[in-house]
């Protein structure tokens, strides 16, 4: 597997691509062309022309969840390609409306107006078989004592708010030679979660690595844990980005194989 970084906060020096506090991964496995995640803008486009990259020939188009930093990008992507035929995979609430402090944060666009534009939208909320390798994994069981316990925002349904817990919130892993590598978003529903779950559906208890978003910025009790949690549960690098601070990140090198990430970062995993 191949995976290309198209979207995040940061950007390499003397690599001249756009940044933008969003995350998009390009991702090639097999006879897969995946976009996982589409970013805030058009930069993902620009990015990927820059980088030699084909959006016309995507396969399958993968939403981690419903916030916009995440899915906006989806609508510039459907005014520049053809993407009839395209797989949509994503958790049916990540098409309803959020908001936070008053602020829509959701996707701009429902399930119907993809189908519009010709995406073969599938059913996210369970585990999807993307290819031999690679795996979906649907609603994450919430199984740890100090993650994803805070609602962030709210989302509607039949017209009322409600309180937003993010069940849409989900990852992809990718089933290696030395064990699982786990591709996220943000990691709303616990990176920890996440890694758990992978290797329950994957029925192996070894994990070498994680890419994307563990959403972690205070030094407090779950960043504690989810270090020792890390420890014990990855063998290989760690590459956090988009929804992780500094501090986060400096506290998390102290004890972990913390890489940097930036927009055109590549990684080949076997």
């Amino acid at each position: 597997m191949k995976l290309t970084v198209l979207s995040d906060n940061y950007t390499y020096i003397d690599r001249y691509f756009l940044g933008e506090p969003a995350l998009s991964f390009y991702i090639e496995e097999g006879d897969e062309r995946i976009l996982f995640d589409t970013g805030y803008s058009d930069s993902v486009i620009f990015n990927a022309e820059k980088m030699g990259i084909d959006l016309s020939n995507l396969t399958a188009i993968v939403l981690s969840h419903g916030h916009n930093d995440h899915t906006r990008g989806l609508s510039y992507l459907w005014d520049k390609y053809d993407l009839t035929g395209v797989k949509l995979i994503a958790h049916p609430l990540a098409f309803v409306k959020k908001r936070y402090l008053g602020e829509l944060i959701g996707a701009p666009f429902t399930r119907a107006e993809c189908e519009r534009h010709g995406l073969q939208l599938i059913d996210g909320s369970k585990p999807v078989r993307i290819s031999e390798r690679l795996l979906f994994l649907g609603g994450i069981p919430r199984v740890t004592s100090f993650e994803a316990k805070n609602p962030l925002g709210e989302y509607e349904s039949d017209g009322s708010w409600i309180k937003d817990d993010l069940q849409d919130d989900s990852a992809m892993v990718y089933e290696g030679e030395q064990g699982l590598f786990l591709i996220t978003g943000c990691s709303h529903s616990g990176i920890c979660n996440m890694i758990l779950y992978a290797c329950e559906l994957a029925k192996t208890e070894v994990t070498t690595g994680v890419i994307g978003g563990f959403h972690l910025m205070e030094e407090n009790e779950q960043l504690e844990q989810t270090v020792r949690f890390l420890k014990d549960h990855t063998s290989g690098k760690l590459y956090p980005c988009h929804c992780v601070s500094l501090k986060a990140k400096h506290h998390m090198m102290k004890e972990l194989p913390v890489e940097e990430v930036g927009v055109g970062m590549e990684l080949v995993i076997h």
